[in-house]
């Protein structure tokens, strides 16, 4: 029996376009939520959220099962947290910050077992083989792993070749944010530089055959992306989503007018 398929990297190679929410509240309760929901892919978040592995693995548990096919993004890109996030059995690692095409290919070196990489063996004690249940779990994993690397700074961009064209790479994403901090332009990723930066970066990608990735919560520049042959795209996150709603809820109960002829406040019930 072999490594359970990984259908989210088969999506990507055909260029059928995957839908994403990123996950930062770091809970299992939410996580099973947001999966209802239908999402093509859910990004469970190490890098900026307060997640842990114990808390990453309970987070995979709750999706297990569901449509939506879980991403880990690690906190850095160093192959001992990678070999830790595969062996709780994510499939799919977005690696932050990458620079260099020799950076590129340590990280595919860190998530293939030997001799074509460096993950070390320890199926026998890891969820990804379902504990040694899967007996041809160390022949046919390498197959299943789909490796993302993620560009955000201007060194990046410069090395966006070498990036792309590593061999193992399935996909390259675009952190806007961290860009436009980069650039000069802290906070302001919608700067006309910063997204004219990011669109060809997008076009350079699936130039050398990959599939390109990007987060916003812009629904129109989420739609443009997707336009311009962005696969993977994630079009908002859980914090803002409960942040906005819960302050939504409270203005719009305030500003009521429940007997027709006023406001909450001059109504006087509270």
């Amino acid at each position: 029996m072999p490594a359970p398929r990984n259908a989210f990297k088969r999506a990507l190679a055909e260029k059928r376009p995957q839908l994403g929410l990123w996950l930062a509240l770091a809970n299992p309760y939410t996580a099973e939520i947001c999966a209802g929901a239908g999402y093509d892919w859910l990004l469970i978040d190490g890098e900026h959220a307060p997640n842990d592995l114990p808390l990453m693995t309970a987070q995979l548990q709750a999706l297990k099962g569901s449509l939506s096919h879980p991403v880990i993004r690690a906190p850095v890109g160093e192959t001992w947290i990678l070999k830790q996030i595969l062996d709780i059995g994510a499939q799919t690692v977005l690696v932050p910050m990458i620079e260099s095409g020799e950076q590129a290919k340590a990280m595919v070196r860190s998530v293939r077992y030997p001799p074509h990489g460096v993950r070390g063996v320890g199926a026998a004690l890891a969820r990804a083989s379902e504990f040694n249940r899967i007996p041809d779990y160390l022949q046919t994993a390498n197959n299943e792993v789909c490796l993302l690397l993620q560009i955000e700074s201007r060194a990046g961009l410069d090395a966006i070749d070498e990036i792309a064209t590593a061999d193992g790479v399935d996909g390259v994403f675009i952190g806007p944010a961290d860009l436009a901090a980069d650039m000069g332009h802290l906070g302001k990723p919608g700067d006309a530089e910063v997204q004219q930066a990011v669109e060809a970066a997008l076009i350079r990608i699936q130039s050398h055959g990959k599939a390109a990735g990007i987060l916003t919560a812009d629904q129109s520049l989420a739609k443009h992306y997707l336009a311009l042959g962005a696969t993977f795209v994630a079009i908002g996150n859980d914090v803002s989503l409960l942040a906005s709603s819960a302050s939504r809820l409270l203005s719009n109960f305030r500003n009521a007018r429940p007997d027709g002829g006023g406001s909450a406040a001059t109504a006087g019930i509270y």
